[in-house]
């Protein structure tokens, strides 16, 4: 078999040096990275304060708002009740949720399910009320995209009769703007997605159920898959859909699960519980000083945006979804593999990219079910290389994360041999304790960074 991988002492050193100037240039106060190598933690670390009024260092077992990083835990869940048959993706969500009432749009019924909520095709808003402002705002966005593209690859965009049109589609949400945003604002003060009240809720809701209160009664801002709107309210009724389909409470369901995937630091981010290694969070204020970031209570959207969890057991999380969609393709294994904790197509459905859909951390990328994926794409020989991965970031008061998972392309001799079993491939987890930092372009070059330095040892 091939030997264990080595120390990945040069891939650390550049990509802390990465994280460092990231850290300075936004004024991050702490930030932690973890990185594994085919199913190895090969390095994770903490820079900087977790707690800046009492001078605590981040340290790898930090904990941190993971913000929407929790709609792909949510996914899993999801996943796994449709593999036991319990729940029809495409079933109107009111067979689950009769207290979710039947919407009409422009004057004909429409069927929200769960398949829509997944991808953000369901036409529920966001924190945005207004219709309006969302559009204006989408075609801001696009204006800005078309400027910071290079030509050539509009060009190409076009020729493919991709070209997003200007009202075709809906404003996702700003803190995922990621590399389109100029670095000039500092982050941390409130972007105009954070301006929206709903940010800031302090009310403790005692179920998922009572916090559909707050939109399900709203418009739906377009016809149920016509569209994408990235909608956290979309998963907060995901959220009582999973309720009702485990017959337990959707908290009670998830840390069931994390249990079982041995994370056991990922827990639910609620105000009055000990929570040890939890860092504070922070955000800047208008005179530009580190300030404690606002009370907010995240009981209304565990399932977009409520968990805390630390980076190895994000990568703890990216490996058994990385094991699950490899495991599959195995084939010389003489039974000795254990079964993922999904089943492989079922990965590869989730990681399948949803036309109609689009991201705004990444421009490579499509959306699919919970996750962004970028598809492998070379155009012309000795060029740019697109690999295939997917990730999903989080922006939350207080705190931005990101998670990439770069699969290794497997050849079919490692599969017919089973000199090597999975997960094959770089996992990347980012969470600091700072809103509005774009993190998905650097966990990208880090996970670049110890895929070229494994692949240096193995040709060693």
């Amino acid at each position: 078999p091939l030997p264990p991988p080595r120390r990945f002492g040069a891939a650390i050193e550049r990509s802390r040096d990465l994280l460092r100037r990231i850290k300075d240039e936004a004024g991050i106060p702490g930030i932690l990275v973890g990185v594994s190598v085919d199913g190895k933690e090969v390095w994770s670390e903490g820079l900087g304060y977790a707690d800046v009024e009492n001078r605590v260092v981040c340290k790898p077992e930090t904990i941190m708002r993971i913000a929407s990083i929790s709609k792909c835990l949510t996914m899993m869940a999801v996943a796994k009740l449709w593999e036991e048959g319990k729940l029809d993706l495409d079933a109107p969500v009111q067979k689950y949720v009769p207290e979710f009432p039947e919407k009409v749009y422009e004057g004909e019924k429409v069927a929200i399910t769960t398949r829509l909520l997944v991808s953000h095709l369901s036409g529920i808003r966001h924190y945005e009320k207004d219709i309006t402002k969302v559009k204006e705002e989408k075609e801001k966005a696009n204006r800005a995209l078309k400027l910071t593209k290079p030509y050539q690859d509009k060009e190409q965009k076009e020729k493919e009769g991709k070209g997003i049109e200007k009202t075709d589609s809906v404003k996702p949400r700003k803190e995922h703007e990621g590399e389109v945003k100029s670095r000039v604002s500092k982050p941390g003060r409130r972007d105009k997605e954070f301006e929206q009240e709903e940010y800031y809720l302090k009310e403790k809701f005692e179920s998922v159920i009572e916090s559909l209160k707050i939109f399900k009664n709203d418009p739906l801002f377009f016809k149920p898959g016509s569209q994408f709107l990235y909608s956290t309210y979309g998963f907060t009724l995901l959220s009582a859909v999973v309720e009702r389909v485990s017959g337990q409470k959707f908290t009670d369901y998830m840390l069931k699960m994390f249990h079982d995937l041995d994370m056991l630091s990922t827990v639910l981010d609620d105000n009055e519980a000990m929570i040890y290694n939890r860092a504070r969070c922070y955000v800047y204020n208008k005179k530009g000083r580190l300030v404690n970031a606002p009370y907010v209570d995240n009981s209304y959207k565990w399932a977009g945006g409520g968990f805390l969890s630390s980076v190895g057991d994000l990568l703890k999380f990216g490996n058994a979804l990385l094991y699950s969609y490899q495991a599959g393709q195995f084939k010389n294994t003489n039974g000795k593999l254990l079964p993922g904790y999904l089943k492989a197509d079922t990965v590869a459905m989730m990681w399948t990219p949803v036309p109609k859909t689009e991201v705004s951390w990444d421009r490579d990328g499509k959306y699919a079910m919970a996750w962004a994926v970028v598809e492998k794409k070379q155009q012309c020989g000795c060029c740019r290389q697109q690999r295939h991965y997917a990730s999903h970031t989080g922006g939350a008061v207080g705190a931005s994360s990101v998670l990439l998972i770069l699969p290794e392309e497997l050849g079919s001799e490692a599969i017919d041999t089973g000199l090597v079993a999975p997960p094959r491939g770089v996992i990347v987890s980012i969470i600091c304790n700072m809103q509005s930092v774009s993190l998905n372009s650097t966990a990208l070059k880090i996970a670049r960074e110890f895929d070229k330095e494994k692949w240096a040892q193995y040709v060693d």
